[in-house]
């Protein structure tokens, strides 16, 4: 598994960019830089930790205020520069804990915040930039929904220490009122509650599992397998409608969300009816 959150994202956002800082005027918890990625110059953007954080509910990895809008900043950024050119690939390098909670972030309206970002990941997508999520440790609750859910296609690494859910397992016991163990076995029955990625991928939101040697420490050989994905997943995105319908067609949906799709259907009928 990661050894911390953010580390594994940092060390790979590096070996993407041959860069581990981040731009000018930003927070040292967001990385951002422009690297050559196949015949593209893509931009990449990564929360890390940073334990001199302004706020310090943002200082282990979590996506923040100054987080949010300086992804948002980034992004917005890059579809101005890009207007009347080709639409540079964004890859969100996932590896964030959660949003910041905090009294501080929430009179701030943090909300406000982290819908900024995805917005803007919503609309670089949507002016025809590929949008490609790489998770490769944790993506969990508003964390992932600020920064790569909104992509067009979503990348993971099969591996112990990718998670991808609404919340931390321990707190998700607590709600539920359950031991851990007891989500664990439920988590085996209904693939939802799982923490396990394979389970995840059952649910058709994934475009692919990647089978990376040593996740923590990304090899030339292994760099070079991971961009040839990403490359791949760019193509398949600009072939592809700019909106997320292939998470509702695809084989694993059809199959394991049934209710839901067929919940949604019934509401389409009704707005049309309305």
């Amino acid at each position: 598994m990661s050894e911390q959150v953010g580390l594994r994202g940092k060390a790979w956002f590096q070996a993407f960019t041959g860069k581990n800082s981040p731009m000018v005027g930003d927070p040292g918890s967001v990385l951002t830089a422009d690297a050559k990625l196949g015949e593209d110059t893509a931009r990449f953007l990564c929360v890390v930790p940073n334990p001199e954080a302004r706020f310090p509910c943002a200082g282990r990895g979590e996506v923040g205020l100054e987080e949010s809008y300086t992804l948002a900043t980034r992004i917005r950024e890059a579809i101005e520069q890009d207007k009347n050119g080709k639409k540079r690939p964004i890859i969100a390098i996932v590896d964030v804990k959660s949003q910041a909670y905090g009294r501080r972030e929430e009179t701030a309206a943090i909300f406000l915040a982290t819908a900024t970002a995805a917005d803007a990941y919503a609309s670089a997508r949507m002016k025809g930039h590929p949008v490609i999520a790489l998770v490769m440790g944790n993506a969990i609750s508003g964390g992932f929904l600020t920064h790569g859910y909104q992509a067009n296609r979503i990348l993971a690494f099969d591996d112990a220490g990718v998670v991808i859910h609404a919340m931390h397992k321990e707190a998700a016991a607590r709600i539920t009122l359950r031991t851990v163990a007891e989500l664990d076995e439920l988590g085996h029955k209904i693939a939802p509650l799982s923490y396990d990625i394979h389970d995840y991928a059952k649910l058709g939101l994934l475009h692919k599992l990647l089978h990376v040697e040593d996740p923590d420490r990304p090899s030339q050989t292994t760099v070079a397998q991971v961009q040839k994905e990403l490359i791949d997943a760019i193509a398949d995105a600009r072939a592809g409608s700019q909106d997320l319908s292939n998470r509702l067609t695809s084989p694993g949906a059809r199959e394991m969300r049934k209710a839901g799709l067929a919940a949604r259907a019934r509401m389409e009928e009704q707005w049309r009816q309305a």
